[in-house]
């Protein structure tokens, strides 16, 4: 199973488009959204192209395609918007004999096993960290942070790469 992994799209419907396109262009089976898809919150600032019923509309079009949690941007609100589920602060993902945990990062850490793969958003930050599990996070479409580029992560048999949203390969780890 191919996986396309992102996160914190914070309303911007032109990263939102630019994250479509990449997705396409990767032909991945399935959009993983680590959460805060519509509002930017409080502490950040207006991202480019904030649209936010405009990022509904498009992602509706994927809607069958979409795994996605939710981050702490995320109300419920935005799920009577959102055509998919996003309620859930965490999700898995079982492919290829791995245990993919899913959250956007503001909680707790599930109990996590040696050779499980947790893999959160919200600090901006790509990330690659084996701390007992091995720990992701793809960075930020909308508002990346600490000198970082856009970008997303590709799962496919068992590698995980990390690409900026103009789909330059910078990273990869092969489990």
């Amino acid at each position: 199973m191919k996986l396309f992994i992102a996160s914190d799209l914070h309303g911007s419907a032109k990263f939102c488009r630019d994250m479509l396109a990449a997705f396409e262009r990767e032909k991945a089976g399935k959009i993983v959204l680590l959460g805060d898809i519509l509002y930017h919150g409080p502490r950040n600032p207006l991202p480019d192209g904030y649209a936010p019923r405009e990022v509904a509309e498009l992602l509706s079009t994927y809607k069958q395609k979409i795994v996605c949690v939710r981050g702490n941007c995320d109300s419920e609100v935005d799920q009577m918007v959102l055509p998919f589920p996003i309620s859930s602060d965490y999700g898995l993902i079982c492919t290829d004999g791995l245990n993919i945990y899913l959250s956007h990062g503001h909680r707790e850490v599930p109990p996590l096993g040696e050779n499980d793969v947790y893999i959160t958003g919200h600090t901006h930050v790509p990330l690659i960290e084996k701390c007992g599990y091995l720990h992701l996070n793809p960075g930020s479409l909308s508002l990346p942070k600490e000198g970082s580029e856009r970008g997303y992560i590709v799962y496919e048999n068992r590698t995980f790469t990390f690409k900026t949203l103009e789909g330059r390969e910078y990273k990869q780890i092969t489990l």
